[in-house]
């Protein structure tokens, strides 16, 4: 299911089809790094008391499986 239509859909595979390789990673960098903020925003406004490490930790345990987290930041 998407909520792409057929025709903004060929516009965006003929835009991404111009683009070089790292064009589409400057794109895809900035896309991870605008999501990480968003993140930040959210667990600032759910946790106003936290330091600016305890919302880079919680981040981390966000982002990434338990498993590959050092112990202590699981």
């Amino acid at each position: 299911m998407t909520d792409t239509s057929p025709a903004a859909a060929a516009l965006q595979t003929r835009i991404h089809g111009g683009l070089t390789g790292s064009a589409r990673l400057r794109i895809a960098v900035e896309m991870s790094l605008v999501a990480r903020e968003m993140s930040l925003v959210r667990l600032r406004r759910q946790h106003p008391e936290w330091s600016d490490s305890e919302l880079r930790r919680e981040l981390l345990r966000y982002s990434f499986a338990s498993g590959t987290l050092p112990p202590v930041l699981r």
